[in-house]
């Protein structure tokens, strides 16, 4: 499965999450303590794009219904939401982060 070049480890400073394009997906990115993470970026609860949220440790906040997820497997962790978020395998080269996704998402 390929890696598809992101953002800068940079665009996550600030508030901890960014947005971006990974191949043909859409997909939140988190920093956490040094640590990269990604997931798919709407919500399975409400059409909400999950790097509009709240990241707090290794929770992201939905900022539609507040439901919570673990950034590290996707698992839902708050209510409403009940279905896990899809995440992605995440490397940093050059200082930037790469996702993996599969050959039919690049």
């Amino acid at each position: 499965m390929p890696w598809v070049s992101t953002v800068p480890t940079t665009a996550l400073e600030e508030e901890g999450v960014a947005s971006a394009q990974a191949g043909k997906l859409s997909v939140a990115l988190y920093g956490v303590d040094g640590e990269y993470f990604a997931s798919a970026s709407l919500c399975t609860h409400g059409q909400a794009m999950l790097a509009q949220g709240y990241l707090e440790d290794f929770l992201i906040e939905c900022p539609l219904h507040q439901g919570t997820f673990d950034i590290r497997t996707g698992e839902p962790v708050g209510a409403p939401c009940t279905i896990p978020v899809r995440t992605f395998p995440v490397r940093v080269e050059n200082g930037v982060i790469q996702v993996e996704v599969a050959e039919d998402e690049v």
